[in-house]
């Protein structure tokens, strides 16, 4: 019998993927992505295994008749499962060394389970090891015995012990995973194989990047440039250091985003790195660092986040996309952490594409406290076991070393290198503002009142706010003087956002006066230049992000940063503590709001703030619970639980802007297709799921697909506002 892996039609003639073959060939390519783990002989035997299932008669039955192949062809009763035959047979062969591959095989195509369950019991490793009727059914005797009986593979030294033992089956997962697509799509879509890019080396990156950077070497000598080209040499200079874990402090205005690629790609030639990645904290920047590298690169970089545009994708990006087989990589902090500690294949699939690269972390200040604590753990495991260097890319370097407090521990990162030799000496040449603390921490002003003061602060005013709602109430009384005002929040879409950044900035070319109001979205790395910028209370990095946007390019003798307290404190929870944190250290102190001392404070106190750096426990579903021979390891309830950005309570709604309407009409008619959702994620505005449950009974909003809404009435998107709504007891952050 010829046993068959996968079957393609084209035309009248048939071709049939055997499957000795593919299993032959998936070892081959795991076994040679698992070479970086010294794991070889593990991938090997997992790929051999992954597919065991798919020798028996029902399933046999069920793809020839299913693909049209043979019409004739018996659905036999019984199971057509074929990823628990292998994971028992793995188990049988190898005992509890076979536990390795059982967790792979068995999670190859739904994912790596969990070692025990309650809810999805059936889902666990523990039930599906004892399914013993999916082995039973196989003609062992017909199964070539180069596949069923292969060397057995060393036992393992696990990279971090039992610390590390959920990453490093993740990355052997990675390798089987990756490897099983790459085979299926060469002979299931052998055109999109063909498409696949080799990986680039390095060194012409590093030729192209130093012949952009050299059109700068004629700057003015200005004193901002005069820093910029300091941190630039500060950074290649100081790439030939062993690798590891480095911070990078540069004020914003530095030229962080082109030194820390040429600090990346020195560092990579001079350690055989294979590829540098740019994770970002938010894609409202991120194809503006794109951008700022594909001017210098081309084709070489590859965009991966959700709002990427598609008239940007080529055939060979949208692949990469998929594996991150690319020299450079520009991605969000979300995309980066949460595979991480993913159990899904499409996430984990790029894992082992991060061994021995550059990882550049930029505003590291971001990381989520409640999640502090595994972030920090999975980095120190890739930079002490897995080749991986990384940099912590701000302005407002975090207090990320060991911390004791209370009886508790935060177990940071040690060892961390700064590239800039005198980060105070740094800021000190930068300092292009002057912060203006209020005298009372605790006296609030009305809206009424901060709009008189922003009103007068010049043609040219900036004002920061915490909250939508705020950015509305400042911006409706600013909007009635003379030149009014714009708006800027996430209640307007990625492309309305775009436009009115883009409009912004021109305006400021062209020397017109320009009042702009904004969420602290405009904190995280947009290029904007303003003499003055008023910024509600907040926490010190953000304050400290606001000033980034003042003298930005040093014109002026000194910028205005003037914080004044708002009506309202700041929304609860990481905000809230934030808010306090600056009170409480600021607040009759004569500290420098803007040293790198005053920030690393900052965060040591903000931390200690925070209840429980892991909130959900991934130490314990991932480390405490397992033994010496890999029981107890839970993946998938990790991988829920792991959510670095909390959005589990929004809705994301599509808007009318430009071109959307023509677009949700295509939805409607023709379904979700790949190219059109991601089209239309650049008119998405994320609302409370309560908010869009109300907007559905008001007929404002319709269901347009199982699952997405769309706006339905003129009135509920503003021209300059975005989404507007009644929200006042409900405040929106961003």
């Amino acid at each position: 019998m010829d046993y068959i892996a996968h079957v393609r039609q084209e035309g009248k003639i048939w071709a049939l993927h055997c499957l000795p073959e593919h299993l032959r060939e998936v070892g081959r390519i795991a076994s040679e992505s698992a070479a970086q783990l010294n794991a070889s002989d593990w991938a090997h035997v997992a790929g051999l295994w992954h597919d065991l299932g798919k020798y028996s008669p029902a399933f046999q039955s069920m793809i020839r008749r299913e693909s049209g192949y043979d019409e004739n062809a018996h659905i036999e009763s019984g199971p057509r499962n074929h990823s628990t035959a292998g994971a028992i047979y793995a188990m049988n062969r190898l005992g509890p060394p076979g536990r390795i591959l059982a967790y792979l095989i068995a999670g190859h195509h739904a994912g790596l389970p969990d070692w025990h369950g309650d809810q999805n019991a059936g889902a666990a490793l523990t039930t599906r090891l004892t399914q013993t009727e999916h082995l039973d059914v196989l003609p062992l005797a017909e199964i070539p015995a180069d596949i069923l009986s292969p060397p057995t593979p060393a036992m393992p030294k696990i990279p971090g012990s039992r610390d590390g033992a959920h990453l490093w089956l993740r990355m052997l997962f990675s390798c089987l995973v990756d490897a099983d697509f790459l085979d299926t799509e060469a002979f299931m879509a052998p055109e999109k194989s063909a498409v696949r890019s080799k990986e680039s080396p390095i060194a012409p990156l590093l030729e192209r990047f130093d012949s952009y950077m050299a059109r700068f070497a004629n700057a003015d000598a200005t004193p901002v440039n005069r820093v910029r080209a300091d941190v630039l040499h500060q950074c290649r200079d100081k790439a030939g250091q062993p690798p590891g874990l480095f911070s990078l402090t540069v004020p914003t205005g530095g030229g962080k985003t082109l030194a820390s690629m040429a600090f990346a790609l020195n560092h990579a030639r001079a350690h055989g790195k294979r590829r540098v990645i740019y994770a970002i904290p938010y894609t409202s920047i991120i194809e503006q660092t794109a951008g700022i590298y594909r001017e210098v690169y081309g084709d070489a970089v590859i965009e991966h986040h959700s709002s990427l545009d598609p008239d940007r994708e080529t055939a060979k990006s949208r692949l990469a996309t998929e594996n991150w087989d690319a020299p450079v990589i520009v991605t969000t902090n979300v995309q980066l952490f949460e595979s991480l500690f993913a159990a899904k294949t499409s996430r984990c699939r790029k894992l082992h594409n991060l061994i021995d690269s550059v990882i550049l972390l930029d505003e590291a200040q971001t990381l989520p406290p409640e999640l502090l604590q595994p972030c920090l753990d999975v980095l120190n495991l890739l930079t002490k076991h897995y080749g991986v260097t990384v940099v912590l890319c701000t302005a407002t370097q975090p207090a990320l070393t060991n911390v004791a407090s209370f009886g508790r521990e935060l177990r940071g990162l040690n060892s961390v290198r700064e590239i800039i030799d005198a980060p105070q000496a740094l800021f000190d040449a930068l300092n292009r503002v002057t912060v203006e603390l209020p005298a009372d921490f605790q006296a609030r002003e009305e809206w009424d009142a901060i709009a008189e003061k922003v009103g007068a602060g010049g043609t040219a005013v900036l004002a920061i706010v915490n909250t939508r709602n705020d950015c509305r109430e400042l911006w409706q009384r600013l909007n009635r003087l003379e030149g009014g005002a714009v708006h800027l929040s996430a209640s307007m879409c990625g492309a309305h956002r775009a436009q009115t950044i883009a409009d912004i900035r021109r305006r400021l070319d062209a020397g017109e006066p320009v009042r702009v109001v904004s969420t602290q979205l405009i904190e995280a790395g947009v290029d904007i230049d303003f003499p003055v910028v008023y910024r509600a209370l907040a926490g010190l990095d953000s304050i400290a992000q606001a000033a980034g946007r003042c003298n930005r390019e040093g014109r002026l003798e000194s910028g205005r940063v003037i914080v004044f307290v708002p009506p309202k404190g700041a929304p609860r929870g990481q905000l809230r503590r934030a808010e306090q944190t600056t009170i409480s250290l600021m607040a009759g102190t004569s500290l420098d709001p803007l040293s790198p001392e005053t920030f690393a404070c900052y965060f040591r106190h903000f931390y200690l703030s925070e209840a429980n750096w892991d909130k959900h426990d991934m130490h314990g579903l991932l480390v405490r619970g397992i033994d010496q021979t890999l029981k107890g390891l839970q993946f998938r309830t990790a991988a829920e639980k792991f959510r670095y950005v909390d959005d589990a309570d929004s809705q994301p709604i599509l808007v009318w802007w430009d071109e959307s309407q023509s677009l949700i009409g295509k939805l409607k008619k023709d379904g979700p297709e790949r190219w059109l959702m991601r089209k239309l994620q650049r008119y998405a505005v994320n609302l409370p799921r309560r908010v869009v449950e109300r907007l559905v009974l008001t007929d404002e909003v319709r269901e347009v697909w199982p699952g997405i809404f769309a706006q339905n009435v003129d009135t509920l998107y503003h021209a300059h506002l975005g989404v507007v709504i009644d929200n006042n007891n409900d405040p929106l952050v961003f």
